[in-house]
């Protein structure tokens, strides 16, 4: 529940003064021993705090979950494996679940806030875990997206075979391991924002993602920004906001 929330309460007589004082204290953060919940984030960046279940016990995971949920209509969880899923299912049954991107989540909130479309494109099958990643955070957080899997530079006809998607995305999400040049390929492309994420997929050389953030940071086109290694999620974030302040194209 949100400040307007509390307040048409208020003003409609579906709650009294003490209720409202006592939500909105709650909206600042929630302690519970092992977390302080952070139900303010909504109001500053536009989408509640976002649950990063690796390093969390399934049971803390859980409760963490529940209590966004109470206050929130869309709420999301990342890097979940199956112990997580079991536990926040359990404490919010109506939950749905990505495996291969370990994303949990619930979206009782359907509005479209972005302007446009996220464009999620990847080097190869091998990088979609991340892909997924992404592409659940961007539609929990209100935003159309496309996937166009294995497209990398090891056969650059596969991405120019779409050549109109990419020019009408708002953002795109180039996700790739490897040596990384996917993004470059399609800042040069294009005239809308693109980010990299580099993947740890690669053999020794690759560094576990090292070797392709380095070729993503010193991308050669322009426009190309690059987030840490394997955070489908980080560059989701980062498109939404981009997608919600920029007009949508028009062909």
């Amino acid at each position: 529940m949100n400040v307007r929330d509390l307040l048409e309460q208020l003003r409609d007589g579906r709650a009294d003064l003490d209720t409202v004082e006592k939500g909105l204290k709650d909206l600042a953060f929630e302690s519970t021993g092992f977390a302080n919940i952070d139900h303010h984030r909504r109001l500053r960046r536009g989408f509640p705090e976002v649950l990063y279940c690796e390093g969390k016990t399934p049971d803390q995971s859980a409760d963490i979950f529940q209590r966004l949920a109470a206050k929130n209509g869309n709420v999301l969880a990342t890097r979940a494996d199956n112990r997580h899923r079991e536990a926040i299912a359990q404490a919010v049954p109506q939950v749905s679940h990505d495996p291969l991107g370990r994303c949990v989540w619930l979206k009782r909130d359907k509005k479209i806030l972005g302007r446009g479309t996220i464009l999620i494109v990847t080097g190869g099958t091998a990088d979609l875990p991340v892909a997924q990643e992404a592409m659940v955070t961007a539609e929990v957080m209100g935003n159309r997206t496309r996937l166009l899997p294995d497209v990398g530079v090891a056969g650059l006809h596969r991405l120019l075979a779409h050549k109109d998607a990419l020019q009408d995305a708002s953002v795109v999400v180039a996700v790739a391991g490897m040596e990384g040049a996917l993004p470059g390929v399609v800042g040069g492309l294009i005239d809308a924002p693109v980010i990299g994420v580099p993947t740890s997929v690669g053999y020794g050389a690759s560094f576990k993602g090292v070797s392709a953030l380095l070729t993503m940071l010193n991308a050669c086109s322009s426009g190309v920004t690059v987030v840490n290694i394997d955070n489908g999620f980080g560059a989701a974030f980062a498109a939404s906001l981009i997608n919600r302040k920029q007009p949508r194209k028009s062909r």
